[in-house]
């Protein structure tokens, strides 16, 4: 029974996918090969193939209602965050990042113009270069007010955004590469970065990522290539410094992604032209070689070790002290911060799991609720499953919108899995507990302002997802 079910799944699907395509290819050629499935437990699959316009043009047209409600969501958040309007964003898109943006990456941003278009979506160029930008804006305006002798708001320091971790070696139960990672941001991102790309692009590498709609790069940035290269980060907190002279993040990261062939070919990617923006310590691992490594890139600071035994974690707290010392406020000593807590947790679970972690493993570390500065079980903003709407002590140094806000989603992927093309991904708290916009917004009504586009978000069940055959 359950196997004439799955069958007739895949052929709704495949009818689905073959009925749009046939319908759409009249429409604009650019279109073919590409599709969008149904949602299954959460997530989109989307499979983009051909030239950078190409490739464009099928996103912007297959996620065209995705992407104009993100564009709300995030001139929202910006403007609560920055007290900046969408067009201050627009025009520093247009006079800081395009200059620096190369030409296959233009002719990507431009065909999503061209696709939301298609389908009467009224968003240019600057919308979408914006929305892209979406991460790194909180750094730029840091920069610009500093530059200005405005007074930034307090909510424009860098915050926690994931738990993650790379292993090998005597860590893993098969000795190969294995990478896991959370995503934590806010839930009125969260609900909504639950997009699976696979992208076959004409020149590079195929991309299998997860990601929001519209945005060319992961922008969490977990994702593995066809040349075996797996890749994820978590941010370095309290962080501060940007050059605007520098390649736009998202920029970077999405060219790492499609020519890497190796753990120092993504370094060199992600260090040229090192803007600051989104500064992260990412965590890279090679399934042919079987070696595991983390860069951490401050502006001024970059710093990478590679490992074939053992293991990097990640939790938003700087690594190289020069870095802490220069580029961040961070406290190293405050064991009560989410950042060391979760370090702690990481720490403790590579020990007791050494030589067991795989990927149930790897799974449950992203579900745990342990808060190792109070020694007990208790989901908040201090453990690996982060849930900042759980906890006792409130808002803290969490300033809007991240009042709801926490681990969002989450990814796991290991050698095997990363050779023919495949992850698995849990949409929602990976521990099970489902976020309730309504509950949560009567209990804090001084965020309301969240209330038009803030959603529910389901704990979903671990889902396979594999390139397109």
């Amino acid at each position: 029974m359950r196997l004439r079910s799955a069958i007739l799944l895949c052929l709704f699907v495949a009818a689905v996918s073959l009925s749009l395509n046939s319908k759409d290819q009249k429409a604009d050629t650019r279109l073919k090969n590409a599709f969008r499935r149904p949602a299954v437990n959460g997530w989109t699959f989307v499979h983009l193939e051909g030239t950078p316009s190409e490739i464009g043009y099928q996103h912007g047209y297959l996620l065209a209602s995705e992407i104009l409600d993100l564009k709300k969501v995030a001139e929202l958040e910006l403007n609560h965050e920055t007290k900046k309007d969408w067009a201050f964003f627009r025009n520093a898109a247009h006079d800081m990042m395009w200059p620096r943006i190369e030409q296959q990456y233009r002719d990507e941003l431009q065909g999503i113009t061209e696709g939301v278009n298609a389908r009467s979506v009224k968003l240019d160029l600057w919308d979408i270069v914006a929305l892209n930008g979406l991460l790194e804006w909180g750094y730029y305006v840091k920069e610009y007010d500093k530059q200005h002798k405005i007074s930034s708001p307090k909510s424009l320091a860098a915050g926690e955004h994931c738990s993650a971790f790379v292993a090998t070696g005597s860590y893993t139960k098969d000795g190969k590469v294995i990478i896991a990672h959370n995503n934590w941001t806010s839930y009125l991102e969260g609900a909504r970065w639950t997009m699976v790309f696979d992208i076959a692009p004409a020149s590079g590498y195929r991309i299998l990522m997860d990601g929001l709609p519209g945005f060319i790069c992961s922008d969490d940035d977990f994702g593995v290539n066809a040349a075996g290269i797996m890749i994820t980060e978590t941010t370095i907190s309290d962080f501060e410094g940007y050059d605007p002279k520098g390649i736009p993040e998202f920029v970077r990261a999405r060219k790492a992604m499609q020519y890497s062939a190796s753990i120092d070919d993504y370094a060199r990617f992600m260090k040229e032209g090192n803007n600051g923006g989104y500064a992260n310590d990412w965590l890279i691992a090679d399934r042919k070689t079987n070696e595991i490594a983390s860069l951490e890139l401050g502006l001024k600071n970059v710093t990478l070790e590679r490992k074939k035994d053992g293991y990097f974690v990640g939790a938003n707290f700087p690594i190289n002290p020069k870095l802490t010392r220069e580029e961040t406020k961070f406290d190293t000593k405050d064991m009560s911060s989410s950042q060391n807590a979760r370090h702690v947790r990481w720490e403790q679970l590579m020990a007791e799991n050494k030589g067991k972690i795989d990927v149930a493993a790897a799974q449950r570390f992203l579900a745990d609720h342990y808060d190792t500065y109070q020694k007990k079980v208790d989901p908040n903003e201090r453990t690996l499953c982060g849930h900042i709407e759980l906890s006792p002590r409130g808002m803290g140094d969490w300033q809007p919108p991240y009042a709801f806000a926490g681990a969002v989603q989450n990814k796991v992927a290991d050698a095997v899995m990363v050779e023919r093309m495949s992850f698995t991904v849990a949409a929602g708290h990976a521990c099970g507990i489902d976020f309730k916009a309504a509950e949560h917004l009567k209990a804090h009504p001084e965020f309301n302002w969240q209330k038009e586009y803030l959603r529910d978000m389901p704990a979903y069940a671990w889902t396979v997802f594999e390139i397109a055959k």
